[in-house]
C-alpha cells in the first residue's frame, strides 16, 4: 500500500483530521485529478466534473481540520480514488 493509499485512507476513516501534513494532502488531491490555482498563501483546486472548489490553507505545516472534512465529503460524494475513478 503506497504513502498515498494510507493517507486517502486515513482521510476517509476521519480518526485523526488535525494530523495530516499539508503537502501530503496537496499530493493526494493532484494525484486525484484536481488543478490547482494560487491566491496569496490560498491553494485553489477544482476538478471537472466536480461542483465544489476546495480552497485551503495550511497552518504550521498541517491542513485545517475543516478542510479534511471538506475533502473527505468531496472524495465520498464523487467516490474519487475508487477503481471506477479513472484518474488513478
Amino acid at each position: 500500500m503506497s504513502q498515498q493509499d494510507k493517507l486517502l485512507e486515513k482521510i476517509l476513516s476521519g480518526t485523526s483530521d488535525t494530523d495530516i501534513p499539508f503537502a501530503q494532502l496537496w499530493q493526494l488531491l493532484y494525484r486525484l485529478g484536481f488543478d490547482e490555482r494560487i491566491r496569496g498563501d490560498h491553494r485553489i483546486f477544482i476538478k471537472a466534473d466536480v461542483e465544489e472548489i476546495l480552497n485551503l490553507q495550511h497552518k504550521r505545516g498541517k491542513a485545517k481540520s475543516y478542510q479534511i472534512k471538506q475533502i473527505r465529503a468531496v472524495i465520498l460524494k464523487y467516490k474519487l480514488g475508487t477503481k471506477n475513478d479513472v484518474s488513478l
